[in-house]
């Protein structure tokens, strides 16, 4: 695991100035949640803590963000290394439809230029899938396509992914947004168990699943045309039942968002 630190975090789309001067810091072995409206720069600050904001091609960036105090955008370091350690599962789970759930899990090894024996996949496949609570499920149909499963397995086979190249942070966008409450269910006690081997960071709109599943918060807020900023953060106990600013207190009660 490892402490996560976004420090003076602005972005760009071309001239739009999208977030400014974001500080945060993500400890290791907690799920911090980042929550907010829509527009306020919640999954733009995400996808900057492993690179992805610089991949549109009008984006731009300033700032620094920490993996256990490197800065991951040095130039000196390679984005296939930042891309490992820093994993990311997306709203839509995007497994690889014609490709098998086995291959779907090794998959990430080819890309980040891992080359392992069979046998240390076959361990790397169970004990991926393991994790993200789906072995039991599919430890008969490895061979199958991995678009045949379900909405919610998924998305579990697409942290099984993430987590086969042994990530040290494990970043998810709203990764329940498309699933019925059963799949949202067994998610979330995945992200509880993997919090114990993986620093976790969770975009999310629902509430009720921010309180359940993270133990630090952090709300964003982008008003009448302005940046994104970070308004308040800190333990997600106190953020829900004693806010600072009344700003938190509205959006965190429903008043609006």
């Amino acid at each position: 695991m490892a402490d996560l630190r976004g420090q003076e975090i602005s972005a760009w789309f071309g001239d739009h100035l999208v977030l400014d001067s974001v500080s945060l810091t993500m400890p290791a072995g907690a799920v911090t949640a980042l929550i907010g409206p829509s527009g306020c720069g919640k999954s733009t600050f995400l996808r900057i803590l492993n690179r992805m904001h610089e991949l549109v091609p009008s984006a731009a960036m300033a700032g620094k963000v920490l993996l256990d105090g490197q800065d991951i955008y040095d130039p000196a370091r390679r984005l296939v290394d930042a891309r490992r350690q820093i994993g990311m599962v997306f709203q839509k789970p995007n497994p690889f439809p014609a490709m098998s759930i086995y291959d779907n899990v090794v998959a990430g090894l080819k890309l980040t230029g891992v080359k392992v024996s069979r046998s240390e996949k076959d361990h790397l496949v169970e004990s991926s899938l393991t994790k993200a609570g789906l072995w039991s499920e599919v430890r008969s149909r490895l061979q199958s396509p991995g678009g045949g499963l379900s909405g919610g397995q998924q998305q579990r086979l697409c942290i099984a992914r993430s987590l086969a190249v042994q990530p040290r942070v494990l970043l998810m966008d709203e990764p329940c947004s498309a699933l019925d409450p059963t799949s949202t269910r067994v998610i979330e006690e995945t992200m509880m168990s993997l919090q114990k081997e993986v620093t976790i960071v969770i975009v999310t709109h629902n509430m009720q699943q921010a309180a359940r599943v993270s133990q630090q918060c952090a709300f964003f807020l982008a008003s009448q045309g302005t940046p994104g900023v970070i308004v308040e953060h800190g333990d997600t106990r106190a953020i829900f039942e004693s806010p600072q600013d009344e700003r938190t207190e509205a959006y965190v009660n429903g008043h609006f968002g």
